[in-house]
C-alpha cells in the first residue's frame, strides 16, 4: 500500500497555521486513504530574531501588530477580529488578548524531537493551543516542558533536549529548504513531494489536493501550486 507524505511548514506563532491544521484534519476525515497519510511538521520562524519574551505594550497585541507591520492599531484590531471569527468557524478559540509573543526556535526543536518519539502531531496541537488560546510563552523552558508532557513526552528527556543544541540543525535545515522552495509564508503544504498548497485553504480544496496527490505519487519535473491565506514576515493575509 503506498504512503502519501505531507510536509507542512508552519510556525507556532501563526494563526493561519492553526486554521490550516484544522482544515487539513477536516479534509482527511473525508479522504478514504487517510490511514495511509503521514504528516511531518517542518519549522518556519516568522520572527527568528525575537527574544524569548517581549515586553508588553499599552495597546496590547493589536498595537504591537500595527507597529510591526506599519498599520494603525484600529486596522490591526479589525484584522484580529476577522481572524478570530474565521477561526471560530473552524472550531478554534483565538485569544489575541492573551498572546505572549516570543521566540519559537526551541518549540521547533521540540517538534523535531517529538517526531522521533512518534508524538509530533500531538505536540504541535498542544503548542498551537497554548499559544493561540491560552497565552502561554513559547520562549519559557518550564512552560515548554509542561506542554510537552501534556503531549505525552518525558519531561526529563525534554529538559535534556532544551539544555542542549539537539535538533537545532534540523530546524535550520527546514528553514533552508523553505528558502530553496521559495516558501515565504505559512502554512505551506507539500503533498507527495511535488504538489504544493500555500495557505489555509478550505477543507474541500485540501481534499482535492489529497485526491490529486494520491492519484499520482510519482514525482514530476514541474510541481503544482495553490495559493491561500498565509502568515509571513510582513504580516498575515
Amino acid at each position: 500500500m503506498p504512503e502519501l507524505r505531507i510536509d507542512i511548514w508552519s510556525d507556532i506563532a501563526c494563526p493561519w497555521c492553526y486554521v490550516g491544521k484544522r482544515r487539513l484534519e477536516a479534509a482527511l476525515k473525508q479522504f478514504p486513504h487517510a490511514a495511509d497519510v503521514k504528516i511531518v511538521w517542518r519549522a518556519f520562524e516568522l520572527d527568528p530574531g525575537a527574544p524569548p519574551a517581549q515586553q508588553p505594550v499599552p495597546g496590547g497585541y493589536a498595537e504591537r501588530l500595527g507597529k510591526k507591520y506599519r498599520m494603525s492599531t484600529a486596522k490591526a484590531e479589525g484584522m484580529l477580529t476577522q481572524m478570530t471569527e474565521t477561526a471560530a468557524r473552524d472550531g478554534l478559540e483565538f485569544r489575541f488578548d492573551r498572546i505572549q509573543p516570543g521566540n519559537t526556535f526551541n518549540a521547533h526543536r521540540l517538534i523535531h524531537f517529538a517526531l522521533d518519539e512518534g508524538k509530533q502531531d500531538a505536540l504541535k496541537e498542544r503548542l498551537l493551543r497554548a499559544y493561540m488560546t491560552e497565552g502561554k510563552l513559547m520562549g519559557d523552558t518550564e512552560t515548554l516542558v509542561t506542554l510537552a508532557a501534556d503531549a505525552g513526552l518525558d519531561p526529563a528527556a525534554v529538559r535534556e533536549v532544551l539544555s542542549s543544541d539537539r535538533y537545532a540543525s534540523d530546524v535550520r535545515e527546514d528553514e533552508a529548504l523553505a528558502r530553496e522552495l521559495g516558501i515565504s509564508g505559512v502554512p505551506f503544504f507539500v503533498l507527495g513531494g511535488r504538489l504544493g498548497v500555500s495557505g489555509a485553504q478550505p477543507a474541500e480544496v485540501l481534499l482535492g489536493a489529497l485526491e490529486q496527490a494520491w492519484s499520482d505519487l510519482k514525482p514530476t519535473s514541474e510541481p503544482a501550486f495553490a495559493d491561500g491565506a498565509v502568515c509571513g514576515p510582513d504580516g498575515c493575509d
